[in-house]
């Protein structure tokens, strides 16, 4: 290791305990008494910032809010230097578990903190980013935070103006929050300003728990189509309008969901999920006017996922033909698949074989926020075993064991990009 021994058992067993205590104060930080829901912007929020902000400020870090709602801390004042960036989403789903990209924050934070309780010397600044929004609940499209990071996502862009489910618009959400819209581009750091960006995460599946590893590398993340069809009907009342006389969109939605799932099962890879649907006016007595269904396409393929789309989007158009329902396909977006950089998957691989642990590889089938910082930055991501394979549900659970062996590994991985750097940009760490 380079300029620090390690830290002792006992400072990573104190880690270890500080993240658990901590996402269980987080995990309070939710908009619904009866389930953990901290959508982008919201009063749960804002509660996670002030928790988040003072154990960055205990421990050193210059924290700050950019102007899309990201909380980041600095250790390393020398703005000359460039950055290694470790961290994850804080917004979660409606109904969520606990340690879904809040983790990531926090074994960023924990890394930081044993970094200058060992007196590493760093030549790079460490940022430790609290990502604004990855889940795309409240907008219904992903990776604000991270695309402003990037700067992918600026003054202007059309996704200010979209309107959550209460009637507001992205921007007056952001101003409410207390970011300014107009200053998106100074969210975004330069290629040249990065050493490499480091997201730990649950795995959010069960392979990890099959094969018995508490870690997995991963190489790669599988593309996504995230698309909306509205079916257009007439409405009616229920009892009074014959069956052979309705224009009822209800029965035309069923159908186009089970075409969805035969593409899928028709094609190897390919994943395909209908999570929403939208009903009009969704009353139990009167036939639907309208039904919106969201789908949620992907494939470790670009190729097969645009294949199968288009196979999608043509059976939507027949079923509804069929019946004399209108169909529109409102809005697409694409993610194209994703390939972490080489040398730091390696380097990981290497830091997770040095605790004597199988280097697994792996392909992720969800969405993280490397996906969108792998188009900028040198990025690497690091799968935590989940129990069951459990997320987006409060039953999601990591042990103790996993959070403090994840914690040597990324300590070992920071130290080794920290020997390659440049040595005259060195500065000691202040001692705890």
């Amino acid at each position: 290791m380079p300029n620090a021994d390690a830290p002792t058992d006992e400072a990573f067993n104190a880690a270890t305990r500080r993240v658990l205590e901590r996402t269980n104060r987080l995990a309070a930080c939710t908009d619904h008494d009866t389930g953990l829901s901290r959508p982008f912007c919201s009063p749960a929020m804002d509660d996670a910032h002030r928790l988040l902000s003072g154990w960055m400020t205990v421990g050193g870090m210059d924290v700050r809010v950019d102007a899309a709602g990201n909380l980041i801390g600095r250790r390393g004042a020398d703005s000359a230097q460039r950055a290694l960036l470790i961290g994850s989403h804080l917004d979660t789903v409606v109904n969520a578990g606990r340690y879904d990209g809040t983790l990531g924050v926090l074994l960023g934070l924990a890394v930081g903190e044993l970094c200058e309780q060992a007196g590493l010397a760093l030549p790079f600044s460490l940022d430790v980013i609290g990502f604004s929004e990855e889940e795309g609940i409240r907008y219904q499209t992903p990776y604000i935070g991270s695309r402003a990071i990037t700067g992918d996502f600026r003054s202007g862009d059309p996704l200010l103006e979209r309107l959550d489910n209460d009637g507001v618009r992205m921007a007056d959400a952001l101003a409410a929050f207390g970011c300014d819209h107009r200053e998106l581009s100074s969210a975004a750091y330069g290629a040249d300003e990065v050493v490499a960006f480091v997201e730990p995460h649950i795995e959010q599946g069960p392979v990890l728990e099959q094969r018995a590893l508490p870690l997995g590398v991963v190489r790669g993340v599988v593309g996504q189509t995230r698309a909306y069809f509205r079916f257009s009907g007439q409405t009616g009342h229920a009892g009074t309008v014959p069956m052979d006389a309705r224009l009822d969109p209800m029965p035309v939605a069923a159908r186009f969901v089970a075409a969805v799932e035969d593409t899928a099962r028709s094609r190897a890879g390919t994943l395909a999920t209908v999570g929403r649907l939208e009903v009009f006016p969704n009353v139990a007595n009167v036939i639907p006017e309208e039904v919106g269904v969201r789908l949620d396409l992907r494939h470790a393929d670009d190729a097969q996922r645009e294949s199968a789309f288009v196979d999608i989007h043509r059976a939507a158009m027949a079923i509804a033909a069929e019946r004399g329902i209108e169909c529109r396909l409102e809005w697409v977006e694409q993610q194209p698949a994703t390939r972490c950089d080489p040398a730091l998957a390696e380097t990981l691989s290497e830091c997770v074989a040095a605790e004597g642990i199988n280097p697994l590889t792996m392909t992720s089938g969800a969405g993280h926020d490397a996906v969108v910082m792998a188009s900028r930055f040198p990025s690497a991501l690091l799968f935590l075993r989940c129990g069951g394979g459990i997320s987006h549900h409060p039953d999601e659970s990591v042990t103790a064991e996993d959070i403090g062996v994840s914690l040597r590994v990324l300590w070992r991985f920071v130290a080794s990009l920290a020997g390659r750097e440049p040595s005259a940009k060195a500065t000691a760490a202040d001692p705890v």
